[in-house]
C-alpha cells in the first residue's frame, strides 16, 4: 500500500507580495487556475492504488487546505490531516505522518512524502520513477528522488551518487562548484521526495533523532482527534508540540544512515522557488517579456509582469514586477532570490503586508478589506451558504452591518433578527454577535468598523462550530 505524504507548509517569502504567511506558497494560483497544493493533490491520487492521502499543514490552514482538495476531489480518497500549531520542520512533520500510517496500517505501509509547492510536468516520468522508489523501498531503503541537473543551480542541495546508492549529501555550492557538479556528471539536485516503509523509517528515528521521535510520538498520543466521512482531522496540542525539537530530515536522518538510496528522474521538476521560476512557467514573446493578466509594454525586453491591475512598463529591461491588490514588488531579474529581505523587513516593522493578503480566507467564508484607517475600517464579507462565523464579542470597537446580497441570520445581545437585501444592523462594542447565512447562495455584506482599535486580536470567541472558541 503507499500512502502519499503532502507537506503543506512553509513561508514563501521569495514568492511575496503573493505568498504570505496566512496564504503560503502551494497556495499559488498558476495560470490554469490550479494552486501548487492541487497540483500536487492530484499527482499523488492519480498514482496507482492510492485510497488514502495525509497532508501535513498548520491548523490555521486547515479549512483553506480542505476547499482546496473539495475543489478537485474525489470521494475515491480518504484524507487524514495532521494539524500543526506552528512548523517544527520536515523531521518531526515525517515522524508525525510515519507515525499515523503505523498506527492505520502497519509498518509495511509505504509513504511517498510529497512537498506541496512543487511543480512536476511529465507524469508518466513520475510514475516510473515512484515505482522504481517503492521497490527500492519495499527491500528496506530510505529512497529520496534526485533530480538531473539542468544547471549549475546554487539555490538546491546535492546529491553525490553512482547508481542507487548515495554516496554523500552536499549543502547549496557556489557558482563554480554547482559547474562542477553539472560536468562531472554524478550530482543530482534534492528534490525533498522521499518513499520509505513506515517502520523503516521509524526504526532510523529511534537510532538517529530519538527526541523528535519521541515528543512527536507524544503529541500524536495526546492528540484531539475529529472523524467525519472520508477524513480524519488530528490536531497537535500547542504545548506539547513546542516540546518537539525542530530539525528537517535530511540533517536528522538522510545525510548519515546507512539506508539511503537514491532514484535519478527527470520529471519535470521545479521547486518555483522564486519569480523567475514563475516566468519560465510562461511563454515569451518576440521581445522576451513574459506577462501573467493586464500589462502594456513598450520598449522593454526581458521584463516579467504578473498583475491583478493594468500594468504599464516602458523602457525597462530584465525587471520583474508583481502586482496585487495592496502592494506592488519591482525587482530586477538576477535578484528575485533577494525577495525575502523585503519579506523579513516588514515582518520586523510589525507590518501585516508580510502575513495578511486583502483578500482573508475564514472556514466560513472570506472578508476583504476596502478601506482602513485609524478609527474606521471597510470590509466585504463573503459566507458560504450554512456557515456561521462565531459568537464573538470585540471590546474596542462597533460595527455596522449591510447585506448586498443573500439573507442573513444576526444575533445581537439577546436579540435575533433575519435580514435581507439592502437591510442592516448595527452591533455596539462590548455586545456578543454572531452572522449566520441560512441560504443556499453567498451571503455578501459590508461591514464597516469604528473604534479606537481595529486589530484583528481584538476579539473574544464563546462559541464556534470550527473549533476556534
Amino acid at each position: 500500500m503507499l500512502i502519499p505524504v503532502i507537506l503543506c507548509g512553509g513561508a514563501g517569502s521569495r514568492l511575496w507580495p503573493v505568498s504570505r504567511e496566512t496564504h503560503p506558497k502551494p497556495f499559488m494560483k498558476l495560470t490554469d487556475g490550479q494552486s501548487l497544493l492541487q497540483k500536487t493533490y492530484l499527482r499523488a491520487a492519480a498514482l496507482p492504488d492510492v485510497q488514502h492521502v495525509v497532508t501535513v499543514t498548520n491548523r490555521e490552514l486547515f479549512f483553506k487546505t480542505e476547499d482546496e482538495y473539495a475543489d478537485v476531489s474525489t470521494d475515491a480518497i480518504d484524507n487524514t490531516y495532521l494539524l500543526e500549531p506552528f512548523g517544527r520542520n520536515t523531521a518531526a512533520a515525517v515522524a508525525a505522518a510515519a507515525l499515523q500510517v503505523q498506527r492505520v496500517h502497519g509498518d509495511d505501509a509505504l509513504l511517498l512524502v510529497l512537498p506541496a509547492d512543487h511543480l512536476i510536468s511529465d507524469q508518466a516520468a513520475l510514475h516510473r520513477a515512484v515505482d522504481e522508489a517503492m521497490h527500492l523501498a519495499r527491500d528496506g531503503f530510505i529512497v529520496t528522488f534526485g533530480i538531473r541537473p539542468s544547471r549549475p543551480d546554487t539555490g538546491f542541495g546535492y546529491i553525490e551518487h553512482e547508481g542507487y546508492t548515495v554516496k554523500r549529501f552536499v549543502e547549496k555550492p557556489g557558482t563554480e562548484t554547482a559547474q562542477e557538479y553539472l560536468r562531472s556528471g554524478r550530482f543530482l539536485w534534492n528534490s525533498g521526495m522521499f518513499c520509505f516503509k513506515a517502520g523503516v523509517m521509524l526504526r532510523e528515528m529511534t537510532a538517529k533523532c530519538p527526541e523528535i521521535l519521541e515528543a512527536t510520538r507524544t503529541c500524536l498520543a495526546t492528540a484531539r482527534i475529529a472523524t467525519g466521512i472520508g477524513a480524519t482531522q488530528v490536531e497537535f496540542n500547542a504545548a506539547c508540540f513546542a516540546q518537539v525539537p525542530d530539525n528537517s530530515l535530511d540533517y536528522a536522518v538522510m545525510e548519515t544512515t546507512q539506508l539511503a538510496a537514491v532514484v535519478p528522474c527527470e520529471i519535470g521538476w521545479s521547486d518555483i522557488g522564486s519569480w523567475n521560476a514563475v516566468s519560465d512557467l510562461a511563454a515569451p514573446d518576440a521581445d522576451g517579456n513574459r506577462v501573467n493578466g493586464r500589462s502594456v509594454l513598450h520598449d522593454s525586453q526581458n521584463c516579467f509582469i504578473q498583475s491583478e491591475r493594468l500594468v504599464g512598463v516602458v523602457g525597462m529591461q530584465d525587471v520583474v514586477i508583481i502586482d496585487t491588490a495592496d502592494a506592488l514588488l519591482v525587482a530586477h531579474s538576477n535578484r528575485t532570490q533577494d525577495v525575502k529581505h523585503v519579506y523579513a523587513k516588514l515582518k520586523a516593522m510589525g507590518d501585516d503586508t508580510h502575513k495578511l493578503h486583502r483578500t482573508v480566507h475564514r472556514p466560513w467564508g472570506n472578508y476583504s478589506v476596502l478601506q482602513d484607517s485609524l478609527s474606521f475600517k471597510i470590509k466585504r464579507i463573503e459566507v458560504k451558504p450554512g456557515a456561521a462565523l462565531s459568537l464573538q464579542m470585540h471590546h474596542h470597537r462597533s460595527e455596522h452591518w449591510i447585506v448586498v446580497t443573500g439573507t442573513a441570520i444576526v444575533v445581537n445581545g439577546d436579540a435575533e433578527v433575519m435580514l435581507q437585501t439592502n437591510q442592516s444592523t448595527y452591533i455596539p462594542a462590548g455586545h456578543k454577535h454572531r452572522l449566520k447565512n441560512p441560504g443556499v447562495i453567498d451571503l455578501v455584506m459590508i461591514e464597516v468598523q469604528s473604534g479606537q482599535y481595529l486589530g484583528e486580536d481584538d476579539i473574544v470567541r464563546f462559541e464556534d462550530q470550527y473549533g476556534r472558541a
